[in-house]
């Protein structure tokens, strides 16, 4: 009795995940997800990078590029950030090396909570960059900046606040 109670429990349980959850191959593939995003406003597309903040800007990419073999790009300077930023290739997406660029940098404070670095934010490629921010902006997500800036790629940038976001600090990109 309870044998078959539980296979119809099972059968049950199965049905519903299978009508309510897309198949792996979906959530695997390359396409982007889009779940609750009506299909006319903006489309989340692919992760672009993610950003690590280092204490030591040529020990960090000494490590990926002398110890781990990547390619990685040359220090770039962006004052209008705060940042110094070097790219790590990974063939499906790539590392951004984060360290200070003046006192009123966003990375510096980071640096003084977290003395030997870590992961700053994640970075997601978006078609749209205007019409996220006002779909976000309805949906009570609160941005970092009133406008995007230009940004390391030079194309638009947003940041996501982190308290909206899970913990994570979400910077939109458009593609």
């Amino acid at each position: 009795m309870a044998s078959s109670l539980l296979k119809v429990a099972v059968r049950g349980l199965s049905r519903c995940i299978s009508l309510t959850t897309p198949p792996l191959r979906a959530i695997s593939s390359s396409a982007p997800l889009r779940q609750g995003v009506p299909s006319s406003v903006w489309k989340l597309g692919r992760l672009n990078h993610v950003a690590i903040a280092v204490p030591d800007l040529e020990k960090a990419t000494a490590l990926y590029r002398d110890v781990l073999g990547a390619q990685v790009s040359a220090t770039v300077p962006l004052p209008e950030h705060g940042v110094y930023t070097v790219f790590v290739e990974l063939g499906n997406t790539k590392l951004e090396l984060l360290h200070p660029l003046g006192e009123k940098s966003p990375i510096a404070g980071f640096l003084q909570k977290n003395k030997s670095g870590g992961m700053h934010h994640i970075c997601i490629e978006v078609d749209d960059i205007k019409a996220a921010i006002l779909a976000l902006k309805a949906q009570n997500i609160r941005m970092l900046s009133a406008e995007p800036r230009i940004g390391a790629h030079g194309k638009p940038v947003m940041f996501l606040h982190p308290k909206d976001c899970d913990g994570v600090l979400v910077e939109l990109e458009e593609a």
